[in-house]
């Protein structure tokens, strides 16, 4: 679908999602510039590529990496995954910032990762949903608390958005072969990997169908 060549911001570009998306984009010949906490955590050498510092929680220190990019993709993550799950607004308040320093500059197009246990789906198997009721949204309250601030956030917004919702994720390969909803439950949405979140982002990086949408991916 995609054939353009695009000048994106990556932020959280360390991050699982966000590496494959800094390396997938890279490969298809988009220059990217990516932003991370600190430069050291991202040892990647590339001619198109361009490893800058800022937060989102500080504003001021990466509006001026979004100035002439096509699009911006979120993939900021809380440290320490299921077992470091306390009160956070990272989500929420950093892309806030975000879409802030976005209309600031006048770029319009972000894809934000969220997840898709926020909601329990009704077309997931009934053990799915008990788990994900009752074990994941127990153990990642406060991280879905605030994927829902974001999501609220971002819907409200007059960015051209996208918003993914992969479920559990795995280190595999990008296959490039996955099942995707858009603005509804994908039937047995259990699993995807990181690198086939970031294929998906790369390559419908101007896609009219998923522009202010949610979308859920999965094998």
């Amino acid at each position: 679908m995609e054939n353009q060549l695009y000048k994106l911001l990556i932020i959280g570009a360390n991050g699982g999602i966000g590496r494959q998306c800094v390396e997938l984009a890279l490969d298809a010949g988009h220059r990217v510039t990516a932003l991370v906490r600190n430069r050291a955590n991202l040892p990647l050498k590339h001619p198109n590529l361009e490893v800058v510092q800022g937060d989102l929680l500080k504003p001021g220190t990466f509006e001026k990496y979004l100035i002439d990019k096509d699009a911006v993709v979120s993939a900021i993550g809380v440290k320490g995954g299921m077992f470091g799950d306390k009160p956070t607004t990272l989500y929420s308040e950093g892309n806030a910032n975000l879409l802030h320093a976005m209309e600031n500059v006048g770029v319009k197009r972000a894809f934000f990762i969220s997840a898709s246990a926020i909601e329990i789906s009704p077309v997931i198997p009934r053990f799915v949903q008990f788990i994900a009721k009752y074990i994941i949204q127990k153990l990642l309250k406060y991280m879905y608390a605030d994927l829902h601030r974001m999501e609220i956030i971002v819907k409200a917004s007059e960015a051209k958005w996208t918003i993914i919702r992969p479920p559990q994720l795995s280190d595999q390969r990008a296959t490039g072969h996955y099942r995707t909803a858009i603005n509804d439950w994908l039937k047995n949405c259990l699993k995807i990997s990181r690198a086939d979140v970031a294929h998906f982002v790369v390559h419908n990086i101007n896609n009219p169908a998923i522009i202010r949408t949610t979308v859920e991916i999965a094998y």
